[in-house]
């Protein structure tokens, strides 16, 4: 597993003055949470970190943007991340502890606190890790998404930057906010499904269409919006990520968001080679290209399969 280095625990020792202080005979809800301080800006959802006052704990609180409260959209799409995220309980998603409305009545919910780094942060140090460490992260985000898949939800956002590793071996797949789910009678006309204003992208590119996900990790069903798209869109987006483990870049680049929808639609990504120069296994290169087909009958046919690959390939 990943080691981190002169980790500090922020949160403090447990005293019995905090444990053993009685709640008040009347609670509040509205002056629950205290001592905000801003976790992340970005989106449409702000997070931070708070005082849970009932609990004596330290939380994850997420809630809207002040120029996104009044979007129908925006609030339908929290309140559907609240509640999957609650739902899917596994060791490698974050646990939710509650949905509510703030003082002004917009919608927030609140989440373990976790410390660690983002995939993405420990990919910039890639040198640091070997292969079979940096598995062991993609094969426990495989478990979460094999879970989720089961209780019917598609993630559809899987990305280095959505994986969170902490300093005491977790290993958690954040933000929902853009799973699917279907209607118990299953009619595409009356899906519900959920409208996003902007591609995501990487620093610099510049978008010129409007899909839900960041392209460098989407399929190309995604990509064209297909109607029938299916859990073998989350496959690809493993395989972009084990990509990007394997060879330090995703499987396409650009400047220009269109450009890359265009190969992600129709180019072959070229076989990942180590950016270290070294010999990759054999097993993670063929799984990594198999789950990047652009048919999806032809990736590995569902996440369990991916980890049964996965294991094998890393000593082959």
């Amino acid at each position: 597993m990943l080691e981190f280095k002169e980790q500090k625990n922020s949160h403090g020792p447990i005293y019995v003055e905090d444990t053993d202080a009685p709640l008040p005979e009347k609670l509040n809800p509205k002056t629950r949470y205290a001592y905000f301080s801003a976790i992340a800006n970005g989106g449409k959802s702000i997070i931070q970190s708070c005082m849970d006052l009932h609990l004596r704990r330290t939380v994850c609180y997420k809630s809207l943007r002040p120029e996104f409260v009044k979007s129908e959209v925006e609030n339908l799409r929290l309140l559907r991340e609240a509640r999957i995220s609650a739902r899917l309980q596994h060791p490698n998603t974050m646990p939710t502890y509650e949905l509510g409305r703030d003082g002004r009545g917009q919608y927030y919910f609140t989440m373990k606190l976790v410390h660690g780094y983002t995939l993405r942060e420990v990919l910039h140090y890639r040198e640091r890790y070997d292969l079979t460490q940096l598995s062991e992260v993609i094969q426990k985000v495989a478990s979460a998404l094999a879970y989720a898949h089961s209780r019917g939800v598609l993630h559809r956002d899987i990305k280095p930057d959505n994986i969170l590793v902490g300093a005491y071996g977790e290993v958690l797949l954040l933000d929902w906010g853009l799973a699917k789910v279907w209607p118990k009678q299953v009619d595409e006309a009356q899906v519900v499904d959920l409208v996003v204003d902007e591609v995501s992208a990487a620093v610099g590119m510049t978008g010129e269409e409007k899909l839900q996900g960041t392209v460098m990790y989407m399929s190309p069903e995604q990509v064209d919006r297909d109607p029938a798209i299916s859990f073998a869109s989350d496959v690809y987006s493993l395989g972009a990520v084990l990509y990007e483990t394997l060879s330090g870049e995703t499987p396409f680049q650009g400047d220009v968001v269109r450009r890359v929808i265009d190969d992600v639609r129709s180019a072959a990504p070229a076989v990942p080679k180590s950016p270290a120069g070294g010999k990759l296994p054999q097993g993670l290169v063929d799984l990594t290209m198999q789950c990047l087909e652009k048919d999806p009958a032809q990736r590995p046919e569902s996440v369990d399969e991916f980890i049964r690959l996965l294991r094998e390939g890393i000593y082959c």
